[in-house]
C-alpha cells in the first residue's frame, strides 16, 4: 500500500447485519436472502474472513464491537456507552462525572416490552425528558435529551461500580431481576439513586400528555427510564496519532459518533440519517465520498440492520441489507469511479456484531468481513455471507487487528 495521503479508505459498518438461518427465509440468513450483487462482487475480487469484535469476557455491545473495529482494545479502553454518547453530544464530563445511557422503554406486565418505546420520535422524547428533569433533576443529577429513545444521564460524584443490563438484552423477560445493582460497596449509593430515579420516572411518564396521545393513537408509550452502561471520562489516543490517517465518521447514532469524536475524527451530519431502516443511504454515500476528497478515511455506520434484528423482523432486515448493498455501497462505488478515486480506495464491509432475529439481541460470535482494493488478491469467494466468511482467505482475526489489516503496516505508530 502507498502512503495514507495517496490512498483512501472507506469502511461500511452494517450494524447487527450478521444473523443465523431464519425459518421464514427458507433456512437462509438475511444476508444470504438479500440480493447483494455489490457486496458479492467485492467478496469475489477481495479478501474475506471472520473478525472477533467481541473479546472474551466482554458483553456483546455495540460500544465494544465498534471500539474493536477502530482497533481500541475494549478490555482496556471502553469508557462506557454513556461517556461515548456524551462526547457525541458535546457534553463535557468532569473528572468526577458518571455518565450513563438512559433509554426510554416500554414495560408491560412486569416485562421489558420494548427497549425503544416504539421508536419514539425525538421531539416527543425531548418533551418527556424535559418533564423528568423538571421533577427529578438536581445540582448533581441531570438527563440530557438525545435521539429517539437514546438519552444520557449524568451524575456528579457517581460511582461506575455497577452491574447494569442493556434493555435490548431482556426483551420479553421480567425486568425486575435485571434492575441496576452495586458491583462493589462504593457503588451502593449510586445504585440506590438509580433505583429511585427508575421508580420515580414511571408515574411522571404514565400520565404525561405525550404518552396519553401515543396510547390514543395505538402507539407504544414510554413507561420508564432505564439507565445502563456507566463510565467516566476516558483517555483515548486519536486515530491520527496511532495510524497517521485523518478520518470522518458518518452515523445517526451518538455512540458511534462519540467514538469518532474521541478518536479525533470529523463527525459529518447527514440530514436524512435516522438510525432506522428508512435512513438516507444515498446521502451517507455522498457524504462519505465527499469526505474522501479531503480526508484519508471515512467510517460509515448503518443502524437500521440492527434495529430490524431487535424487532425480530427477518424480512425487514433483508430489505435493509439490500438497501445497504444497492443504495449505499453501490452508490458510493459509482461516485468514487466518477471522481477518479476508486482505484485509490480500499473498502471494507462488515457488521459490528450478530443481532439474530430469533434472539432479538446481540450475539458475540465472530462476524464476516471483507476488504477490497489494492493489495488484496481474489481468493475464490463467490458471495459475501456468514458461511462464506468461515472459509475465507483472511481466516479468523481479532477485532483490534482490523485497522492494521485495512490500512497496512506502514500506518502503524
Amino acid at each position: 500500500m502507498a502512503a495514507g495521503a495517496e490512498r483512501k479508505f472507506l469502511v461500511f459498518v452494517l450494524d447487527g447485519m450478521a444473523d443465523r438461518p431464519c425459518a421464514e427465509l427458507g433456512g437462509r440468513t438475511p444476508l444470504e436472502a438479500a440480493p447483494t450483487p455489490v457486496m458479492d462482487r467485492l467478496a469475489r475480487e477481495g479478501a474475506v474472513g471472520l473478525l472477533r469484535t467481541i473479546p472474551d469476557g466482554c458483553a456483546p455491545g455495540s460500544e465494544v464491537a465498534n471500539l474493536a473495529i477502530f482497533s481500541y482494545d475494549p478490555r482496556t479502553s471502553n469508557p462506557g456507552r454513556g461517556v461515548l454518547e456524551a462526547a457525541s453530544m458535546g457534553i463535557a464530563l468532569g473528572p468526577r462525572t458518571l455518565a450513563m445511557r438512559a433509554n426510554l422503554v416500554a414495560l408491560e406486565g412486569g416485562r421489558m416490552a420494548d427497549h425503544s418505546a416504539g421508536h419514539i420520535a425525538s421531539e416527543e422524547a425531548r418533551e418527556l425528558v424535559d418533564a423528568l428533569n423538571a421533577h427529578l433533576a438536581t445540582a448533581d443529577v441531570r438527563l440530557h435529551p438525545g435521539v429517539s429513545y437514546r438519552h444520557l444521564l449524568t451524575i456528579e460524584g457517581g460511582s461506575a461500580a455497577l452491574a447494569c443490563t442493556p434493555p435490548h438484552d431482556i426483551l420479553g423477560k421480567e425486568f425486575a431481576p435485571h434492575l441496576p445493582r452495586a458491583a462493589a460497596r462504593e457503588g451502593e449509593a449510586t445504585c440506590a439513586l438509580l433505583l429511585r430515579l427508575i421508580a420515580a420516572s414511571q408515574p411522571i411518564l404514565r400520565d404525561h400528555p405525550v404518552n396519553v396521545r401515543r396510547r390514543a393513537a395505538g402507539k407504544t408509550p414510554a413507561a420508564s427510564l432505564w439507565p445502563w452502561s456507566p463510565g467516566t471520562a476516558p483517555r483515548i489516543p486519536p486515530l491520527s496519532e496511532r495510524f497517521g490517517v485523518r478520518g470522518a465518521v458518518i452515523s445517526a447514532v451518538d455512540l458511534v459518533r462519540g467514538i469518532g469524536v474521541l478518536a479525533g475524527m470529523r463527525v459529518i451530519e447527514v440530514p436524512g440519517a435516522t438510525g432506522l431502516p428508512d435512513t438516507d443511504y444515498e446521502g451517507k454515500a455522498e457524504a462519505a465520498v465527499a469526505a474522501l476528497g479531503e480526508l484519508d478515511l471515512a467510517y460509515v455506520h448503518i443502524e437500521g440492520t440492527d434495529e430490524a434484528g431487535h424487532m425480530g423482523d427477518a424480512a425487514l432486515k433483508t430489505r435493509a441489507i439490500e438497501c445497504c448493498d444497492r443504495r449505499l455501497i453501490g452508490h458510493a462505488l459509482a461516485l468514487l469511479e466518477a471522481r477518479g478515486l476508486l482505484a485509490r480506495t480500499r473498502i471494507a464491509v462488515l457488521p459490528d456484531h450478530f443481532t439474530p432475529c430469533a434472539l432479538r439481541t446481540h450475539d458475540p460470535a465472530p462476524v464476516p468481513f471483507l476488504i477490497w482494493g489494492a493489495g488484496t488478491a481474489p481468493a475464490g469467494t463467490e458471495v459475501f455471507s456468514e458461511a462464506a466468511a468461515r472459509e475465507g482467505s483472511l481466516g479468523l482475526r481479532e477485532g483490534v487487528e482490523f485497522m492494521e489489516l485495512l490500512l497496512g503496516a506502514e500506518h502503524q505508530r
